[in-house]
């Protein structure tokens, strides 16, 4: 898109008054949420219409993710109202929602899936019409995709995974989709899949659809969106027609994160690696890395960069006990799977890695787990007033952060991987649109 000379006003107005749109699909009228003494959403008022496409941006831990629960029913607003015009709630006005975290049922089959999300498939065949709708979806937004309704989805790789999750959000059912919330959709898709699934999302949108598209891919945000909403610290800064940003002017309003001290110059840029056989790392496909350098690989997704990765990780380390002083470290292309254990607290969850160092005579030293911890919340901005709440009660894009800055786990073995993963390197997809 090429730049334009309007600014994006980025003043201290919270809560940016729109006017009501033609076939409103949800309004939110000064609609906060809290959690304790955390304010996640702090009074929002905006609408989503018919035939928009509302790209919404921010960096993690803005209030995206607590938007998105208000808008599909999944919480209810602390302040403020969330309304379905001429619909009494998020089902019946047609909301549909495709998560960043992954909803599928990994031991039933792609249309057993569809079966779960639409209780319309009952009777006599249900079979045979789950299979129909989910198979049309996929042959609409992905054309030329090798994935059968009959597939088990814990045989699937993640990207496959990923598609079936946006052909589900997207499927035929007895109430038609209107509003779908795609969130990071194409983060485990190569460049050709996205560009199937986002040309879809502006047919959607042109035949009355309307979506929310959550991405932190510039170049994405700036194709599909005909509308972008900028969220900073739980409130809308920025809300007006996606020709009236440029990708600078987006930034700015979104604020920067990275510290000055952190600002890329000319000698850290230029440094000198020395010779070829000073490598460091080799692996049998051919991959070298030397002290200090950073090695990116490209290639459409199932090509083999995990499996190489992996594998490297795997002859670096033991699978069974932690070292104090590991080789190599991992972090999960897949978090759901390999990034957090679920059921634990934010604070043991970033202190697993070195538990090693933390342990006396088999017992965890408390005073040093929670210090670790504290260090690590201010490092990477974890927004939770309380360190020992479930790692799951943090936003996707926190997760992930706390997965790869500060804990660093093996994935578990597997005859085939399907994580694009490994020591400090990941590659689902070559783009450059950050």
């Amino acid at each position: 898109m090429a730049d334009q000379s309007t600014k994006t006003s980025v003043g201290a107005q919270h809560a940016p008054t729109n006017p009501p749109l033609v076939g409103t699909v949800v309004a939110l009228q000064a609609a906060s949420k809290h959690f304790g003494s955390l304010k996640a959403l702090d009074a929002v008022t905006l609408s989503i219409g018919a035939g928009e496409c509302l790209g919404l941006v921010g960096h993690n831990g803005a209030g995206k993710s607590t938007l998105v629960n208000l808008v599909t029913g999944v919480l209810s607003a602390s302040e403020g109202r969330v309304t379905y015009p001429d619909h009494t709630g998020p089902l019946d006005a047609g909301i549909r929602a495709i998560s960043q975290e992954g909803t599928l049922c990994p031991n039933l089959t792609v249309l057993e899936n569809l079966h779960v999300a639409q209780h319309d498939l009952t009777g006599a065949g249900w079979r045979s019409r789950a299979g129909h709708r989910v198979k049309a979806a996929l042959d609409t937004i992905f054309p030329g995709h090798r994935i059968r309704p009959t597939d088990l989805v814990l045989d699937m790789s993640l990207a496959e995974q990923q598609m079936v999750e946006i052909a589900i959000g997207f499927a035929e059912s007895s109430s038609p989709a209107r509003l779908v919330v795609l969130d990071e959709p194409t983060s485990s898709l190569d460049a050709a899949i996205a560009a199937q699934l986002l040309a879809h999302i502006r047919n959607f949108c042109a035949s009355g659809g309307a979506v929310i598209f959550i991405s932190h891919m510039m170049g994405e945000i700036f194709e599909v969106a005909t509308r972008i909403t900028v969220m900073r610290d739980g409130a809308v800064i920025a809300d007006r027609a996606a020709g009236a940003f440029t990708r600078q002017s987006l930034v700015d309003a979104m604020g920067h994160i990275a510290s000055e001290d952190h600002a890329q110059t000319g000698e850290t840029a230029s440094r000198d690696l020395g010779p070829k056989s000073a490598a460091i790392l080799r692996t049998p496909e051919g991959i070298e890395a030397r002290k200090g350098e950073i090695i990116g690989i490209a290639g459409l997704a199932g090509h083999g960069q995990a499996e190489a990765l992996a594998r490297f990780y795997f002859s670096q380390s033991s699978d069974w006990r932690v070292t104090r002083d590991p080789h190599a470290a991992f972090v999960a292309g897949d978090r759901r799977r390999d990034g957090v254990m679920p059921i634990w607290s934010i604070a043991r969850n970033l202190t697993l890695a070195a538990l090693a160092g933390l342990t006396r005579r088999g017992l965890v030293d408390r005073q040093s787990e929670e210090a670790i911890a504290a260090d690590w919340q201010q490092r990477i901005g974890i927004r939770t007033p309380d360190m020992g709440n479930p790692i799951l009660s943090l936003s996707g894009g926190n997760q992930q952060r706390r997965s790869s800055r500060a804990r660093w786990r093996p994935p578990r073995r597997s005859s085939s991987w399907t994580t694009p993963c490994a020591a400090s390197i990941s590659a689902p997809r070559p783009r450059s649109t950050r």
